[in-house]
């Protein structure tokens, strides 16, 4: 008989337990638990703050109980593996509420010890009202802390994943919220033009937005940033990010990766073929980057440990790696994001090109049709799809799904070109935005038409370039440009004359759908120096709003819009 251990439940360890009981009925499983809870849902763990997830009891999913009868596992609650014996192919565990120590034999020896919260060494860290977020027992701590101070105010340092989704359901629970961000924006999965729209959905629902700046100390009353800005808090949540629990694995001999995290090979074996590792502790292979990256999501740890357990009965692993599919909700937004942001993909030397499109939802005529923004990341000349991101109030989640599928493919522009699509009026248009996007896309990639991004439109207003807005009078006259001029597309063929030819043109609607087309009419009546304006005026709206009014400084529209 089989014996597995297994050090860490939840998504990666108990997922592993289970799948082995599934294709071993006589093997012994023991799974170790250092906290109180073996399987919780620790995704879901910020929406308890709000009450959207009024009862801390239903983030737990299993108890040793229900491990036991309904897959006869013995899960031990706090009980902490506190070393490994190679040697003898024991762990020695700890009880951590009476100190008793003993040793568990293994035959195999799985790894699933996640990461903790990084707390900086920084004054005032280890404050009494200081909180970290990474279980159950610490989001009722908070939840309890915040109820009994009656906390009014409450500082967020940084805007990760966890950050931002504690701030979001702190504010939803109607507290005073700041959120503090060292790096220029919040969520790194999304580049700099598309994450100006969540920025300014976290202003409008009222928190206060810090970016660019970190913690410098904590007092009982106060939070000091580098920059010297104080902050009043009652309670404050470290969201900094994540480190990989190694320790166990460095005290046992155990390869520890270029990433700092758990060194695995393709099977998720360490470097004792007696040991797996799975989860947020190892480090994992990026099939776009080809080389090592740490991922700490759920989906991933649970395709690991089904591996391992697969491994450990010499079923055929296939290890494809990861590509990082990620999906938030800010308030009314939904925003979701695949593969390399186009910052990453230049750093990483690909020859790369993005195109931005903002499109319905779904048909315009039906009452809860939103814009969606969307970007598309591709190399060229190969036109092979490298990354996605998109935000609306609709389903942005199924449109990056749609891509993360090509990327894991080897898709292209072409294949998502011709992708076919379930269509409804209720649910997208018959040219969904994706298609769209890549009906753009090859465009540009054969030389049809030019296009500028959103981030270069201010030099553009304050060079005092020809900038030709194509909507209708009404709408130009609600906001615009600056220095725009309006022909309106419903005019344009009878007013070309009044653009110039011998310098470059740049042109914009709202969306940049009609002013593809005012694009293609000047091209094809003799202009050779024109560029289509990636995202208009309401791309622009968005990108310059939270920069402007962070960095007090001159808007180049008259009005914002963002309609």
């Amino acid at each position: 008989m089989k014996k597995v251990v297994i050090v860490g439940g939840v998504a990666g360890g108990a997922t592993a337990a289970a799948r082995i009981r599934r294709l071993d009925e006589q093997a012994q499983i023991v799974m170790f638990e250092k906290g109180p809870h073996v399987s919780f849902s620790n995704c879901s763990l910020p929406y308890h703050l709000s009450g959207i997830v009024a009862d801390s009891q239903r983030l737990l999913l299993m108890n040793p109980d229900s491990f036991e009868s309904k897959y006869h596992i013995d899960a031990r609650v706090n009980s902490e593996v506190v070393s490994i014996n190679r040697a003898e192919k024991t762990v020695t565990v700890q009880n951590v509420i009476t100190g008793e120590k003993y040793n568990e034999e293994y035959d195999t020896l799985i790894l699933s010890p996640g990461a903790s919260p990084i707390v900086p060494n920084l004054e005032g860290v280890n404050l009494p009202h200081v909180f970290t977020v990474r279980n159950v027992v610490d989001i009722e701590r908070l939840q309890k802390a915040i109820v009994e101070k009656d906390a009014k105010n409450i500082a967020v340092i940084g805007g990760g994943f966890i950050g931002v989704e504690v701030a979001e359901n702190l504010r939803l629970a109607g507290r005073g919220v700041s959120l503090v961000e060292f790096a220029p924006q919040i969520l790194t999965p999304f580049d700099e033009d598309m994450v100006q729209i969540l920025h300014k959905e976290m202003v409008d629902q009222g928190v206060e937005l810090i970016v660019n700046d970190g913690l410098a100390k904590i007092s009982e009353t106060v939070v000091t940033l580098n920059s010297g800005k104080e902050i009043h808090a009652d309670i404050v949540v470290l969201a900094i990010g994540v480190r990989p629990e190694t320790a166990l694995a460095k005290e046992a001999g155990l390869d520890i990766g270029e990433t700092g995290a758990i060194k695995v090979n393709q099977n998720y074996q360490t470097n004792d073929r007696h040991i797996y590792a799975v989860g947020d502790a190892i480090e994992v292979y990026h099939r776009l980057l080809n080389k090592p990256t740490r991922l700490a999501l759920a989906g991933p740890a649970q395709r690991q440990a089904r591996a391992v357990a697969d491994h450990i009965y010499g079923r055929t692993v296939i290890n494809k790696g990861v590509i990082g599919s990620s999906s938030i909700q800010v308030f009314d937004y939904n925003a979701a994001a695949t593969g390399l942001t186009e910052r990453i993909a230049k750093q990483a030397g690909f020859s790369v090109e993005a195109v931005y499109v903002i499109a319905p939802d779904k048909v315009g005529l039906m009452p809860s049709s939103n814009p969606l923004h969307f970007k598309l990341i591709y190399e060229v000349p190969t036109g092979r799809i490298l990354g996605a991101q998109a935000i609306g109030k609709g389903n942005a989640d199924k449109r990056i799904d749609v891509i993360a599928t090509l990327i894991t493919m080897n898709g292209t522009i072409e294949d998502l070109k011709e992708l076919e699509l379930s269509y409804s009026p209720m649910f997208s248009t018959a040219k969904d935005v994706v298609n769209m996007a890549a009906l753009v896309a090859t465009n540009i990639m054969s030389g049809r038409f030019k296009q500028i991004r959103v981030s270069e439109v201010r030099q553009l207003v304050e060079s005092d370039a020809v900038i030709i807005d194509v909507r209708e009078e009404n709408e130009f006259a609600n906001g615009h440009l600056k220095n725009a001029k309006n022909i309106p597309l419903s005019q344009f063929r009878e007013r070309m004359h009044e653009i110039p030819k011998d310098v470059p043109v740049y042109i914009h609607c709202r969306s940049a759908q009609r002013s593809y087309n005012a694009v293609m009419a000047l091209e094809n009546s003799g202009y050779d120096n024109v560029y289509n304006i990636s995202g208009s005026f309401l791309g622009i709206s968005l990108y310059e709003y939270y920069q402007d009014i962070t960095k007090n400084r001159e808007p180049i529209v008259t009005t914002y819009n963002f309609k």
